[in-house]
């Protein structure tokens, strides 16, 4: 008996080291923000907006903001790769927290946006926002906060959560060379977004461009730059917070 214990303990060990060590690879391999993300967290004087980093959430903040919107990363993308898609907006008035997840991965922080509205007592309208995985995330979480927010934003993403009775107004944006979204999951999930969702679908684009963060495996190939996607997106986002 004695040696059989041991046996069952040391397969255990071996299961549980494997596990751990795959977990390790898992979480290191991730999308690292490129070069063009990197001077967008720098602080320049000229701005009119601020950058502020808080913990785990970088603020940018503009004077006079009263529109706040809470980002989400997308899976195994390092959070700093949506400083672009930050700056644009902030340069639009609208105060951005952009939050970095644990692992890189929404889905072990899910509750990431509790708190931070009390950080920023001034602003009035809140929404909440993410990409890919940070959107479906984001997406669960307002389904059980939506008293708090004024609508959702989804970047190349669904939620799996029904929102249809909730007073969320939701904008959905996706590009047309997206390669990672699944398609038949989008429609899918389409019936748990409100009727009077705002879709917005960007001709050229593609999946990894609303960050910087290099090219995706198994993404379509865009006909439009990443600034442009970025533009049109915050365009998009600008028109539907009304700033």
């Amino acid at each position: 008996m004695k040696k059989t214990t041991k046996i069952i303990l040391a397969v255990c060990l071996a299961v549980l080291l494997a596990i751990g060590i795959g977990g390790f690879i898992y979480i290191s391999d991730y999308y690292h923000a490129d070069d063009t993300a990197i001077q967008a967290m720098v602080d320049y004087p000229d701005d009119s907006f601020r950058i502020e980093r808080d913990g785990n959430v970088s603020w940018f903040v503009p004077e006079n903001a009263t529109i706040g919107l809470i980002f989400y990363p997308g899976g195994k993308v390092e959070h700093t790769a949506y400083a672009p898609l930050m700056r644009a907006c902030a340069e639009k008035g609208i105060l951005c927290a952009l939050v970095q997840m644990p692992g890189n991965l929404a889905v072990l922080n899910a509750n990431a946006a509790d708190g931070l509205q009390q950080k920023h007592p001034e602003i009035t309208d809140w929404y909440i926002a993410g990409h890919s995985l940070g959107g479906a995330m984001a997406a669960g979480y307002a389904a059980t906060h939506f008293e708090d927010y004024n609508g959702l934003i989804l970047l190349a993403a669904y939620s799996t959560k029904d929102l249809t009775k909730t007073p969320l107004r939701v904008l959905s944006v996706y590009g047309t060379e997206d390669g990672v979204m699944n398609r038949e999951t989008y429609e899918k999930n389409r019936a748990n977004l409100p009727a009077d969702t705002t879709e917005i679908v960007l001709k050229g684009g593609c999946h990894a461009q609303f960050g910087s963060y290099g090219q995706q495996d198994g993404d379509g190939i865009p006909t439009i730059s990443g600034e442009e996607q970025i533009r049109q997106t915050v365009d998009a986002i600008s028109a539907f917070v009304g700033q």
